[in-house]
């Protein structure tokens, strides 16, 4: 049976409205979050490489040592690579160790954080940052077509906030200030 060419032509606009239904996420308020990077596999398979074995059971020597569980704290049979390694290389593992408490700040770290803080901190800034950057992406959420096909707009978003480097090693040489690991100037 052949189809007519309209009727054919309305299938094929159907089937594109339709695939530009699905994957669009929705914050807690009911407003739609642009995705400016699309790179996840828009299958529902396991992830082979977010699966990361555990260590083995043990039972302690005393039940008392136990640390209290925490929501969305760490487990003693969770792997711990970084901290393994520094300690196989005769290393102290607890420099690498995050912080246990949220927002605490691990004591080979305390020195750098104060710093960095030394001329002030502006109390709230990741959530700041946050707002902006979403209010950002959706006035860039890119084209109907981009949308619909799950392209990438994330670097042609953020373009005009990207740093020329370039140019900005050219500003601080003309400043005097150099730079070891820059490749030299061109005579």
């Amino acid at each position: 049976m052949k189809l007519k060419h309209g009727i054919g032509t309305g299938m094929i606009l159907a089937t594109l409205a339709l695939s530009a239904c699905g994957g669009t996420r929705v914050d807690d308020d009911g407003n739609k979050v642009p995705q400016l990077m699309n790179l996840r596999s828009q299958t529902r398979s396991p992830d082979e490489f977010g699966i990361l074995p555990t260590k083995p059971l043990t039972m302690p020597a005393d039940l008392k040592t136990l640390p209290q569980p925490t929501p969305g704290g760490t487990n003693l049979t969770d792997p711990t690579p970084m901290a393994d390694a520094v300690a196989a290389l005769g290393g102290n593992p607890a420099a690498v160790t995050p912080a246990v408490t949220p927002g605490a700040i691990s004591a080979g770290n305390g020195g750098l954080v104060t710093y960095a803080g030394r001329f002030g901190t502006q109390a709230g800034i990741r959530e700041t940052l946050a707002a902006e950057d979403l209010d950002y992406r959706r006035r860039n959420d890119g084209r109907l077509l981009e949308r619909l096909f799950n392209a990438n707009v994330y670097f042609r978003a953020y373009r005009p906030m990207a740093i020329n480097p370039t140019e900005e090693l050219a500003y601080w040489r003309k400043r005097g200030v150099g730079n070891p690991s820059a490749p030299p100037a061109k005579p």
